[in-house]
């Protein structure tokens, strides 16, 4: 008799702990899953991609030192991600591919080489996306005329926003369509 009342008060204690959990934050889903996109063109070099991981959501920074809080950009889900110019289909990896361009060159317009060092089809330097909730690869597609062009392999078809930052735009994915924290 003993044993089951210490067992029972045992229940009770861990109900109460539970219960007392702070609640988790509820996360952002209305950003939606369609084309999100500005016109805009620069001779501003990418000099940077980096990844990120939140409670909500994955996120992908692209860097454009002096390209001020108007970069012009087209993100949106593909069926395959073809490489600008050539047509060339790069395989993703994932569920669902997210097209990203962004109106900088990853080149010195002016002649000086590459600022940004990706290669077409390989995964973007320096990023490395394993182990993230939603992202599952990334892709060089090409820099062409002026626009920087990125795969974004995600592990499904889910809502993103692009967010414009002074210098910087940012790509948000979230880890699903309705969820918490």
């Amino acid at each position: 008799m003993a044993a089951l009342v210490l067992a029972g008060a045992g229940l009770g204690a861990a109900a109460t702990s539970a219960a007392a959990a702070p609640a988790a934050a509820a996360c952002p889903t209305g950003w939606g899953s369609g084309d999100k996109g500005t016109v805009g063109s620069s001779i501003i070099p990418l000099t940077n991609v980096r990844a990120g991981q939140h409670e909500c959501y994955d996120r992908l920074v692209f860097d454009v030192p002096g390209g001020g809080s108007e970069i012009g950009h087209y993100v949106g889900y593909v069926d395959e991600f073809h490489q600008l110019a050539s047509g060339k289909q790069i395989p993703v990896a994932g569920g669902a591919i997210l097209e990203v361009r962004v109106a900088a060159p990853s080149y010195d317009p002016h002649g000086g080489g590459a600022v940004y060092p990706g290669r077409a089809g390989q995964p973007l330097p320096g990023v490395d996306v394993s182990g993230y909730t939603t992202f599952r690869d990334t892709r060089f597609g090409a820099s062409f005329e002026g626009e920087t062009q990125i795969g974004l392999g995600v592990r499904a078809r889910l809502p993103f926003r692009v967010i414009q930052l002074p210098d910087r735009l940012v790509v948000d994915v979230a880890h699903s369509w309705t969820s918490t924290g």
